[in-house]
């Protein structure tokens, strides 16, 4: 059955493990539909250009090393995330295994740390379109003034909320208009990195190259490292380079082989990834070295943008193609974000952990429209407003989702321990994807978490801005956190049914 073949929701059949459908679109997305989609969300090329550089700087040539560092914490909890998927597909996945397996209120706050991360993104993915476009349109007339409208407030909010408008009303149609335009944007993301990497390597056979560096084995050995906190630097680093693949899960109940193709999609698209990354990092240390010369990674002011500072070198008259790109990059992630907010508010909805407006399915489209349309015009607000008031606060909102991300990814990873607890012993294959590998994953992800809110303590991490003589990235991770608590509560006090375990219950693996 292929990607664009539509089927009306099977109702609320009940399924293995208690959960149930939600009047989604089953069968609508494919493997491969799931896994362009899971690279869309990642967003390769903009967050590899912003990327690549500050890495180059804490861990010299060894990038690619540190590149499968931080891969491996990403790998170990996906096999977690499809363990649990083959058990229970849910479109809630965090939130509704967490609940199976530790109960309503660890439940809560997994979908939580989901929709926080998810929805504060969106704004820094809309933020991102309006900069590239207007970079883009300068390149193309060859006047550098048009970037300068970005930085315009009025200017940058109308233009960032005009994409939002966009990516949401393509959200909100059917998951066949998501494919269609994901295949676009993705094919000429990747098509466009490949060509850069090569071009790239072609002026370094040549001697071209800005600061030609010889490839060698060494750049890829971990234990070449000479600091522990660069080894760390590099997990930190994977939680912002490898998010986003999880996304392929919250389709699972419109995806073709709902207990497996989730799980095969998520596992393919990190492989995918690193490999891009790997091609990527090795391209750019070849032809620009690690130094700190006009253009090497190592120079601080190309940092926030090494495509758009290289392409010129690399790619001639076609350095547009790489602004086009990271735009296509931004916008592609835009629209496919929206993705897992919605499916996860759309569950919690269901089973009574929210308002049951959020269980609406549009009738037309088979989507969850209210919890899209919700999500927008909260991301929107967000950005509209912090950009007036303050870009710092704006920004270090956005540091702070890695704490969102490390506590959702991490309570999920121990949700898989924990949900087979009585399991893993029967075969060697259980207990390595169902107790080691999310274990150890689990693991790493909870010590980022810890490391990264003792970290953000420090006035000088994120902006450099400080409240009560704490760092502000801190103040406002801890506010994400507090604010998640504080409706948590209220639920409680509102919809006390799903806290006792009578919408969705607690139970183990048999």
């Amino acid at each position: 059955m292929s990607d664009a073949t539509a089927h009306k929701p099977t109702g609320t059949d009940e399924q293995a493990g208690g959960i149930s459908k939600k009047g989604l679109s089953a069968g609508s997305v494919g493997l491969i539909g799931a896994i362009v989609i899971g690279i869309s969300c990642i967003a390769p090329a903009y967050t590899f250009t912003a990327a690549i550089g500050p890495t180059a700087s804490a861990v010299g040539l060894q990038v690619p090393a540190i590149i499968l560092v931080g891969f491996i914490p990403m790998l170990l909890v996906a096999f977690g995330y499809r363990e649990l998927n083959r058990s229970m597909p849910d479109s809630g996945t965090s939130f509704t295994w967490a609940t199976r397996a530790f109960g309503p209120w660890i439940g809560w706050l997994g979908g939580w740390g989901l929709i926080a991360a998810t929805i504060l993104v969106l704004s820094n993915l809309a933020g991102v379109a309006v900069d590239f476009l207007y970079l883009l349109i300068a390149q193309i007339t060859g006047n550098a003034g048009i970037a300068d409208l970005a930085g315009n407030p009025f200017i940058n909010v109308v233009t960032c909320l005009a994409f939002m408008a966009a990516a949401t009303a393509i959200s909100y149609r059917d998951m066949q208009t998501t494919q269609r335009l994901q295949y676009l944007l993705v094919g000429f993301q990747i098509l466009v990195l490949v060509v850069f990497a090569v071009a790239a390597f072609v002026h370094v056979a040549n001697g071209t190259g800005f600061d030609p560096t010889p490839i060698a084995l060494e750049w890829f050995n971990p234990f070449a490292v000479d600091s522990f906190s660069a080894v760390a630097a590099g997990l930190s680093l994977s939680i912002f380079i490898f998010w986003g693949w999880d996304v392929t899960l919250t389709m699972n109940e419109e995806t073709e082989g709902s207990a497996t193709t989730p799980g095969r999609a998520a596992t393919l698209t990190v492989l995918i990834i690193v490999g891009l990354y790997l091609l990527l990092s090795v391209a750019l240390i070849s032809f620009a070295g690690v130094g700190t010369g006009e253009y090497g990674l190592g120079n601080e002011s190309i940092q926030e943008n090494v495509f758009f500072h290289l392409s010129h070198l690399v790619l001639g008259p076609f350095a547009w193609l790489v602004s086009l790109a990271v735009l296509s990059s931004s916008a592609a992630s835009l629209q496919s974000t929206f993705v897992s907010p919605a499916r996860t508010l759309l569950a919690m909805g269901h089973y009574g952990a929210i308002s049951p407006k959020f269980a609406r399915v549009s009738p037309r489209f088979f989507t969850p429209g209210y919890a899209t349309i919700v999500s927008a015009v909260v991301a929107s607000a967000f950005y509209a407003v912090m950009r007036f008031v303050s870009e710092n606060v704006l920004w270090d909102t956005i540091t702070a989702l890695g704490m969102m991300i490390c506590l959702y990814y991490g309570i999920t990873a121990f949700a898989s321990v924990w949900y087979f607890r009585r399991t893993f012993t029967r075969s060697l294959r259980n207990f390595v994807f169902q107790l080691l590998c999310p274990g150890i994953g689990g693991v790493i992800l909870m010590v980022l978490f810890f490391t990264t809110i003792i970290d953000s303590m420090d006035p000088a991490y994120g902006s450099g801005s400080s409240l009560f003589g704490l760092g502000l990235v801190f103040v406002l991770g801890m506010v994400v956190l507090g604010v998640g608590v504080v409706l948590m509560i209220v639920q409680y006090a509102r919809r006390p049914a799903f806290f006792r375990g009578e919408t969705l219950a607690v139970a183990a693996e048999d």
